[in-house]
């Protein structure tokens, strides 16, 4: 038997090793577009922050590593075609060269792509001119050549979710002057507003000009170097900087699929079902390219490298005639803002209230350990609950690094995956050391402050509401303002 994958990132390998696990006599060719396999893409900002070097660290394996689980490695090759009845693979080696590939079975994992979004001369400008995207190790090595060689003492970061506020910080530690543009009204814009301003207040303190309501229509290579032109608060702006990186999210890369015959769903991501498969006959397919299952929304668009992980090893054990199951997702996500840590899970009031929910939200500031024991520091919580069922809808949390602010909403997600209600989480059995903790855990402060001030069945007492926090515009469950945001592995 032979299995096929398509991708090294975290789909794809995930797959291959799998069926490898399983079955270690099966076949199996991992074809890859580049040569470099399984390298953390959400590891790079680390690497130009300095903090992960050499750059070889941020492979989650070797390509020996790869190959003595006994797989076999294509690298820089292109998967052009599938000929499903056939099932064949066409390929397109660097050297140009075309090559055709038989299958059993075949999983693509080809992930996505970045979006421009709609920014007139992107396509006209290179990492020479000195705009960047940092989607793959090609382009980490054409922005680490700039920094090296050409020592820019500027950068302008077109879009402030996850991975535009660790550049941020990234460049910054090397010296660089920032600005930060953002579409909408907030960094972080998967924060509510209450959380996303401390976010800000932290980008402030360490000297990122943070720019909010700028539409970015055009960047140009001028004299001055790279000059992006906006409407800031509806006014036109210019905003010039020796290097430009551009982060406003992705779209899922699905022209190989859907030139095969798949069908697209949520945010033009290709159909499938929680088996992984494609409803294409042998061919199933994981990761960013495809829609998610998530357990509050039913089929979105979240791409995610823990999910896409997941949806891998899915359909590498159904590769080989297994019956493994996505079990959904919540959309945990965390990320590290200089001495800062923001995460979330699950869903935010507004978010809740369009898929049918009836929630409410409250907010409380809830210590990391016992106060008498130095060192205490407030963690800011949110929680979401349905007023009808007192289910637990959501949670996010913004405190300092240290304050195990990330295994906390792995609390809340746990929660949620199990379907317990607000007060249910109180219950729970967490542990307790006044260093560590609190007899009640911040996050069970956090529950019994929904449970105090919103009734049962909706009975709302002494419940604030967001009435002076200026709304939101809509945006995408999982990205910035642009779009969807890849989380890679």
């Amino acid at each position: 038997m032979h299995i096929v994958a398509i991708g090294g990132s975290d789909a794809g390998i995930s797959a291959a090793l799998r069926a490898r696990e399983l079955d270690p006599s099966v076949d199996v060719t991992v074809v890859v577009a580049d040569e470099y396999p399984n390298y953390s893409i959400c590891g790079i900002p680390y690497f130009f922050s300095g903090e992960v070097q050499p750059w070889q660290s941020l492979a989650h394996r070797t390509h020996a590593d790869l190959e003595a689980t006994g797989m076999s490695l294509r690298l820089n090759t292109l998967a052009t075609d599938i000929d499903v009845p056939g099932k064949r693979l066409m390929l397109t080696g660097s050297d140009g060269a075309s090559s055709e590939l038989a299958y059993d079975e075949l999983v693509v994992g080809t992930g996505a792509l970045p979006s421009d979004a709609g920014i007139t001369g992107v396509g006209r400008l290179t990492p020479e001119d000195g705009l960047h995207v940092i989607h793959s190790m090609g382009d980490t090595f054409a922005l680490e050549r700039q920094l090296d060689e050409r020592r820019p003492a500027s950068a302008i970061i077109v879009g402030a979710g996850y991975v535009g506020l660790e550049m941020a910080e990234a460049f910054t530690v090397r010296g660089l002057a920032v600005t930060q543009l953002q579409r909408g009204p907030q960094v972080l814009s998967t924060l509510d507003p209450e959380l996303g301003g401390i976010v800000r207040a932290e980008l402030d303190d360490h000297g990122v000009r943070v720019v909010t309501h700028t539409t970015v229509t055009a960047i140009e290579k001028t004299a001055a170097g790279l000059t992006v032109t906006a409407t800031s608060d509806g006014v036109p702006a210019t905003f010039t900087a020796e290097l430009v990186l551009l982060v406003v999210g992705v779209r899922p890369n699905t022209d190989l699929l859907e030139r095969a015959g798949a069908t697209l769903g949520a945010g033009g991501a290709v159909v499938v079902d929680e088996a992984m498969r494609t409803g294409l006959p042998n061919v199933y397919a994981a990761g960013d390219g495809i829609v998610t299952h998530h357990r509050l929304l039913g089929v979105t668009y979240l791409p995610l490298g823990t999910t896409a992980h997941k949806q891998g090893r899915v359909a590498g054990e159904n590769a080989l005639g297994g019956d493994a199951r996505f079990a959904g997702s919540v959309g945990t996500q965390v990320v590290k803002v200089f001495d800062l840590v923001a995460s979330r899970t699950g869903l935010r009031e507004r978010e809740a209230a369009a898929a049918g929910f009836a929630p409410a939200t409250t907010q409380v500031s809830a210590d990391d350990h016992k106060r008498y024991y130095p060192g205490a520091q407030p963690i800011s919580i949110r929680v979401t609950g349905d007023t009808g069922t007192g289910r637990l809808l959501g949670a996010q949390l913004v405190g300092r690094l240290g304050t195990e602010t990330a295994k906390r909403v792995d609390t809340y997600a746990t929660a949620l995956f199990a379907g317990l209600t607000v007060e249910q989480v109180s219950d729970l059995d967490l542990s307790y050391t006044p260093p560590l903790g609190s007899p009640w855990d911040a996050v069970q402060v956090a529950t019994q402050a929904w449970s105090r001030q919103v009734g049962r069945a909706g009975d709302l007492v002494g419940l604030v509401r967001d009435t002076d926090v200026r709304p939101l515009q809509a945006a995408p469950l999982a990205g910035s303002e642009d779009g969807p945001e890849e989380k890679g592995g």
